[in-house]
């Protein structure tokens, strides 16, 4: 299967991606790897794998419509099957989410519904998290709909919060977990385990 994935920081969850697919535990090919932001990590980490990395960002555009042309054009020409946000900090317009309809997927750094929405993301969600006084934390991987983290969730891992955290060290363990997780959620989707039934994603029993 075809992967684009998206990011806009270091990419660690590109790399945690690329090295399932090394090891043979993830039987796919990123094609392509897009970034709004020119100085991303993920961009380097592509270009050193020898896959295609792209800035492309939407100032670059005299409009939207160009702007998600581009996009999809890009896709299309690499025959993408999936879109993987990884740490991608600006939200996907409406024409790619329809062109790939439950294809698109998202990693959040806490059990969704609760701390997501517009602004939740890196060290936001921890402060957060640490603030409310929870107990429990963890990762979420979801489909990705109109709405921010809110499209039906495929995998859920908890992370115990430790009363000695900081928003710092929350995130560097929530960090491990997300890299072990999203290569799993990944596979079922290459494997075509997942169905999507309204908000609930259903995954097919191995035999």
């Amino acid at each position: 299967m075809n992967i684009a994935v998206f990011a806009s920081g270091r990419g660690s969850n590109l790399m945690a991606i690329l090295n399932a697919i090394k090891e043979g535990k993830l039987n796919a090919k990123i094609s392509l790897v897009i970034s709004n932001n020119s100085n991303a990590g993920a961009l380097e980490i592509a270009r050193a794998n020898g896959i295609d990395a792209l800035h492309i960002s939407r100032k670059q555009f005299s409009s939207d419509e160009e702007y998600v042309q581009k996009i999809l054009n890009e896709l299309k020409s690499r025959n993408v099957e999936l879109i993987v946000l990884a740490g991608y900090m600006k939200k996907i317009p409406s024409e790619i989410i329809k062109e790939y309809p439950n294809k698109i997927l998202n990693i959040h750094p806490a059990l969704l519904p609760a701390f997501g929405g517009q602004g939740m993301y890196g060290l936001n969600v921890h402060k957060a998290v640490i603030e409310s006084g929870v107990k429990i934390t963890g990762v979420t991987v979801h489909i990705v709909d109109e709405e921010y983290d809110h499209g039906p969730i495929v995998m859920q891992r908890a992370v115990e919060v430790r009363d000695d955290d900081t928003p710092e060290t929350l995130a560097e363990r929530v960090l491990k977990v997300e890299h072990e997780i999203y290569p799993q959620a990944i596979k079922l989707f290459v494997e075509g385990k997942i169905k999507v039934s309204g908000r609930k994603v259903i995954i097919k029993d191995e035999n």
